[in-house]
C-alpha cells in the first residue's frame, strides 16, 4: 500500500475545517481579531492602545494606528535585543530578514512561536491538504521533498535567537521527522553562498526519489538547470520519474511557466501557487483550474484592505468588493499591527474570498499618470512571449523622464532564456498589450503625445544574478524589483550590462 494513502487521513479533518471558508469568512476573521487583541492586551503595544477595552473591529480600527515598518522599527529592535511583551506576548526569538525600506537595507520581521506554528507551518500543512484533495491518486509521501531555502545567522548573539530568510527559520525549526522525507540535508539547505549551495543541492538530490519541490521559481530553476548540467539529462523526469508537484511562491510564476513546462514534460506534473511571505502565509491555490488563490482566514492573521487610489478608505474583509485593487494590511500573532505589507491584490470572488496578487504598492510606474502595475506587466510579457515564442527569465522597467524635446518613455531591461527573433516586434507587442489592459497607459500613449513607444534593452545572460550577488541577495527569498518610479535599480543594471 502507498504511504500517501495512509498519511492522507491525517489531513481529512482539516479539509472539513476549510469548508468554513466558503460561508463563514466574516465570523472566522472576527474570531481571529478577538484572539489577537486578547493575546496582546498586556503587551506594551496593547496597553498603549487600550486593547483590553476593545469590543471588536470598530474599536480596533478607531483606536489603533496604521503602521509601516518605520513605525514599528524601534519596538522590533528592542525585541531583537531580548525584551519581552513589546508587540507580542513573551519573547520573540526569530526574525525574518526581508528586503529593505527607504531608510534601511533590510527589515526584520518578528516570527513568534505561535506565528511559526499557526501561520507559517499551518500554511504548509494546508498546501498539502488541498493538493491531496485535488489529486486522489497522489503518491506525494512515497518519495522526498526538495525544499529550497535561504540562510540564517545569530541575532545579536542572543542564545537561541536567529535572523535570516524565513525559509531558513522554517527549516531550522521543522519537526525532525520531516528531515527524513526532505532533501537536501540541513547543513546544505542553510548554506549562505547560493552558488555553492545550488551545486550541492543538485548533487544531493539527483539520486533521490523526489516527488515534490518547493521554493521561489527563479531560484529553483537555477538549481534544476544546474542538475541538468551535472546529469546530462534533458528533462527533469529522467532524473525524478515520480515528480508530481511544484509548490511555488514569492514571485509571479508567469515568466517561468514555459521554461518549467519545457524542463518537465510529464503530463502528471502539477503546479500549486502559494502566497507566503516573511510577514505571514496568506493564500493558497485551491483549484488547479483557477489562478486565483483562497485567502486563508483562520490563521493568526487579521486582514484589512485599503482601496488603491482612495487612500485612507480601509475596510475589513467583509467590506471588500470584487475587481477593485487593494493594498493589504495585516495584524498577526507575530506582533504586526495594521501593518502595510506592501502587496496589492484584487478579489475575484467574495464567496469564498479568492484573489490574485496584482503587484506591490511600491512596485509600479506612475511617472506620467499611467499607473502601470506588475499585473499589467505580467500580462503584457506573457502575450508578447506567446506571439513570438520568446521566454523571459528576469526583467525590470523604469521611466525615462522628459528630455530636451519633452519626450518620455518606459525603458525595459529584459533577460531572455530564449530571445525573440525580432526584438522590436516583441517591444511593439508588449506595448500594445499594456495599452489593452491599462486604460491610463493607453491614454498616455495616445498618438505618442505624452509617452513614446517603450524602449526594450536586451540584458546579457546572467546580468540579474550578477547584480543580485553584488547586493548580497543571491538566492533565498530575494526578488528582482520589477517596476519602479526610480531609475536607481535599472541604472545599476545597465552599468553591468556589458
Amino acid at each position: 500500500m502507498s504511504i500517501t494513502s495512509l498519511v492522507r487521513y491525517i489531513f481529512e479533518p482539516r479539509m472539513r475545517d476549510l469548508e468554513k471558508h466558503q460561508t463563514q469568512g466574516e465570523l472566522l476573521q472576527r474570531q481571529v481579531l478577538n484572539h489577537l487583541i486578547q493575546s496582546a492586551k498586556d503587551t506594551e503595544y496593547g496597553r498603549k492602545f487600550a486593547f483590553s477595552a476593545m469590543k471588536g473591529y470598530d474599536d480596533f480600527a478607531k483606536h489603533s494606528p496604521v503602521n509601516t515598518y518605520e513605525e514599528l522599527k524601534e519596538q522590533i529592535d528592542r525585541m531583537r535585543h531580548g525584551e519581552s511583551d513589546i508587540l507580542w506576548k513573551g519573547r520573540v526569538k526569530w526574525y525574518a530578514k526581508s528586503s529593505g525600506t527607504t531608510n534601511d537595507k533590510s527589515k526584520f520581521i518578528p516570527v513568534s512561536s505561535e506565528g511559526l506554528q499557526k501561520i507559517h507551518y499551518a500554511g504548509g500543512f494546508d498546501s498539502v491538504a488541498l493538493y491531496l484533495r485535488n489529486n486522489p491518486k497522489s503518491r506525494l509521501f512515497d518519495g522526498r521533498a526538495l525544499i529550497l531555502g535561504g540562510s540564517h545567522s545569530p541575532n545579536y548573539n542572543l542564545p537561541g535567537s536567529l535572523v535570516g530568510d524565513l525559509s531558513a527559520i522554517l527549516i531550522e525549526n521543522i519537526n525532525p521527522l520531516a528531515n527524513l522525507v526532505r532533501v537536501p540535508k540541513k547543513q546544505t539547505a542553510l548554506l549562505q553562498d547560493f552558488e555553492v549551495k545550488r551545486e550541492r543541492i543538485a548533487r544531493e538530490a539527483m539520486n533521490k526519489n523526489v516527488t515534490n519541490i518547493s521554493g521561489v521559481p527563479s531560484w529553483m530553476l537555477s538549481v534544476l538547470n544546474c542538475m541538468m548540467e551535472i546529469t546530462g539529462k534533458t528533462h527533469l523526469e529522467e532524473v525524478w520519474p515520480n515528480l508530481e508537484v511544484f509548490f511555488h511562491g514569492g514571485v509571479a510564476f508567469t515568466p517561468y511557466r514555459k521554461q518549467y513546462e519545457q524542463l518537465i514534460t510529464s503530463p502528471r506534473m502539477h503546479y500549486m501557487e502559494t502566497y507566503n511571505a516573511s510577514e505571514g502565509f496568506f493564500g493558497l491555490q485551491d483549484d488547479p483550474a483557477d489562478k486565483a488563490m483562497l485567502l486563508m482566514l483562520d490563521y493568526g492573521v487579521f486582514y484589512e484592505f485599503e482601496e488603491m487610489g482612495n487612500e485612507g478608505n480601509i475596510v475589513p474583509l467583509w467590506g471588500v468588493e470584487k475587481d477593485k485593487n487593494y493594498a493589504m494590511l495585516i495584524s498577526t500573532s507575530c506582533g504586526l499591527w495594521r501593518y502595510k505589507i506592501g502587496d496589492t491584490i484584487r478579489f475575484t470572488s467574495t464567496n469564498p474570498y479568492k484573489f490574485v496578487i496584482t503587484g506591490r504598492t511600491k512596485s509600479f510606474i506612475n511617472a506620467f499618470g499611467e499607473e502601470l502595475i506588475v499585473d499589467n506587466a505580467e500580462q503584457g510579457l506573457s502575450y508578447a512571449c506567446q506571439q513570438t515564442g520568446a521566454e523571459v527569465l528576469e526583467y525590470t522597467a523604469a521611466p525615462v523622464f522628459m528630455d530636451a524635446n519633452a519626450k518620455c518613455r518606459h525603458q525595459w531591461l529584459i533577460e531572455f532564456s530564449k530571445p525573440p527573433q525580432d526584438l522590436q516586434q516583441f517591444a511593439q507587442l508588449l506595448d500594445e498589450k499594456l495599452q489593452e489592459v491599462n486604460s491610463d497607459y493607453e491614454a498616455k500613449r495616445f498618438k505618442d503625445i505624452t509617452l513614446q513607444p517603450l524602449e526594450l534593452i536586451q540584458a546579457r545572460q546572467g546580468l540579474f544574478a550578477d547584480w543580485m550577488k553584488l547586493r548580497g541577495k543571491l538566492g533565498g527569498q530575494n526578488k528582482v524589483p520589477r517596476l519602479s518610479n526610480s531609475r536607481e535599480h535599472i541604472e545599476q543594471l545597465l552599468k553591468l550590462n556589458v
